[in-house]
């Protein structure tokens, strides 16, 4: 519920009833979603921390493989679709920048460090989100709802050992080789779109690209994966777990809510984090 919404709520219950009431009623409702924002916040860290300590558990294997392959390798057709247009965008609206200042070799520095550095680690983790962490959340929401995550607790199984411990480790191994993936295609597509295309020249191109990437560009790259890969995991997992808590509805509606939730919140916080992340590695 908006924030209007529940100031006309409140208006419609005649809760201010005194002048100061009106006043302090905006700052009273921002002040508890403030509140609840910090509550959920430090309840999914809690939901990542006792995750994570379920990861090196006995018969984990198998099913971190499993979702490895659900994740990874089911995602990798359209992370190769995307990377590949997007080298090709990046490459043809970078040659007309560029041939305007004389700089067309340029071509291959600016493609591979802007893929390198941050399309590829950002776009990836968006796209992971839209296909496999959405599923995650209606997955686990469906069996929240259907009491089945209950019958694990009956079962004396473990459910953050058996849901979620898994996928975060999945994530985690599947987002950095699927940056690879998309940097890989995303600098073909550029060559395509700038060499073939526009006619730059395929040697410099190249040598540019080699020349220009160092070390620190590739792990300042997997270390953007690593983060994106913990709370993309960890929002989805944690909205689908407690998709029954959610006030406003109940049922098939609440994982649907928990799904959509998961993936708006998801690419708001990939695109926070990568900002501090850059700030911090730069």
């Amino acid at each position: 519920m908006t924030l209007s919404a529940k100031i006309q709520k409140s208006f419609e219950n005649g809760e201010p009833r005194r002048p100061g009431r009106l006043l302090t009623l905006p700052f009273a409702l921002l002040g508890s979603t403030a509140l609840n924002w910090v509550n959920h916040a430090g309840a999914a860290v809690i939901f990542l921390l006792l995750a994570i300590m379920r990861i090196p558990r006995a018969r984990q294997l198998e099913k971190v493989i499993q979702q490895v392959y659900y994740i990874g390798a089911r995602s990798m057709m359209i992370i190769m679709l995307v990377g590949l247009f997007t080298g090709m965008v990046l490459g043809l609206q970078s040659y007309h920048a560029l041939v305007k200042v004389g700089a067309e070799g340029a071509l291959g520095t600016l493609v591979a460090l802007s893929l390198i550095r941050e399309l590829g680690p950002v776009l990836t983790a968006i796209m992971i989100t839209a296909r496999a962490g959405s599923a995650i959340t209606a997955e686990i929401g469906i069996q929240r709802i259907s009491e089945q995550i209950d019958a694990l607790d009956t079962m004396h199984i473990d459910p953050l050992r058996y849901l979620v411990s898994p996928r975060i480790a999945a994530a985690i191994i599947s987002f950095p080789i699927l940056t690879t993936l998309f940097d890989l295609i995303g600098i073909l597509g550029s060559y395509v779109s700038g060499v073939w295309i526009m006619g730059a020249n395929a040697g410099t191109y190249f040598y540019r690209v080699q020349s220009s990437v160092e070390m620190k560009d590739v792990t300042d790259g997997f270390v953007k994966a690593f983060v994106f890969a913990v709370i993309v995991a960890t929002v989805c997992c944690y909205q689908g777990y407690f998709a029954h808590m959610r006030s406003e509805s109940r049922g098939a509606k609440a994982v649907g809510l928990a799904t959509t939730s998961a993936v708006v919140l998801s690419c708001v916080l990939i695109l926070v984090s990568d900002y501090v992340v850059t700030s911090l590695l730069l």
